[in-house]
C-alpha cells in the first residue's frame, strides 16, 4: 500500500489502495462502494452481510456473496423473515456461507424487525438516508489518515442505536458506518481516487427517498 492510500492501476486510474486487486475489489469499489443505494433488498442484503463479515474480512464475505444470496433467498425480507429452525440447520451446513449460528439467527431477526420498520416509516431507504450526514460534517479533504480515524462516526452510532432500539441485531456502529460507506451515504474514496467523482456526481443525480 502506498503511503497516501492510493494506488495506481494497470489501467491507468488511481484507486484507493484496498480496491486495486484483487479482481473482486477492483470491481466493487469502481461500480457499487459509495455509489448510493435506494432499493431496500440490496440495502438488507448490505446490513446483513456487514453483520456476517464481524471478526472477517470483507473479501472473504465478497467472494461468497452469491452463495448467501442464494441461501437466504435473495434477502427479500418477506422471505428470510419465515425462516424457522428447518432452514437455521439448512444454513449451518451450508459450506458455501459463513456458518455462524448467532450471524444466522440475527439475519433472520433482523428480516422480521425490517418488515416492522417498513410498515411505521415507509421503506428501509427512507429510514436510513434519514441518518445522511451534513456535507458541512465531512472532512474537507478524505486522505488515508483522516479515513483511518472513521471506524464510526456520530451518525453511525445514532443509527447503531436506533437499530437496536428496533430491536435488531449485529448492528454496532462500525459495522453500520461500513455499511454508510458501501451505500453512498458518505463517500469515501480517498481525494485523488478516480471513483470519487462518479461517485459524487451520483449522489447529486440521487434524491433520496421520504
Amino acid at each position: 500500500m502506498s503511503g497516501n492510500g492510493l494506488v495506481r492501476g494497470d489501467d491507468g486510474t488511481v484507486r484507493c489502495s484496498w480496491g486495486a486487486s484483487p479482481p473482486e475489489y477492483r470491481t466493487y469499489h469502481d461500480t457499487e462502494w459509495g455509489f448510493p443505494v435506494a432499493d431496500d433488498r440490496r440495502l438488507f442484503e448490505k446490513l446483513s452481510l456487514e453483520g456476517f463479515q464481524s471478526g472477517l474480512s470483507w473479501l472473504t464475505i465478497l467472494r461468497k456473496r452469491e452463495a448467501f444470496r442464494a441461501a437466504f433467498a435473495g434477502f427479500d425480507l418477506e422471505q428470510v423473515a419465515r425462516f424457522g429452525r428447518v432452514d437455521i440447520d439448512r444454513l449451518l451446513a451450508d459450506a458455501s456461507i459463513v456458518r455462524h449460528r448467532g450471524k444466522i439467527e440475527a439475519t433472520i431477526n433482523n428480516a422480521r424487525r425490517a418488515i416492522e420498520l417498513v410498515e411505521a416509516e415507509g421503506s428501509l431507504a427512507a429510514y436510513v438516508w434519514r441518518f445522511e450526514p451534513d456535507p458541512g460534517a465531512r472532512p474537507e479533504r478524505l486522505t488515508w489518515d483522516v479515513l483511518q480515524k472513521l471506524s464510526e462516526t456520530s451518525e453511525s452510532r445514532a443509527l447503531a442505536r436506533n437499530l437496536k432500539r428496533r430491536g435488531w441485531r449485529f448492528v454496532g456502529p462500525t459495522t453500520v458506518y461500513a455499511f454508510m460507506q458501501a451505500m453512498g451515504l458518505v463517500n469515501d474514496h480517498l481525494d485523488g481516487c478516480g471513483i470519487r467523482g462518479p461517485a459524487e456526481r451520483a449522489r447529486a443525480g440521487f434524491t433520496p427517498p421520504t
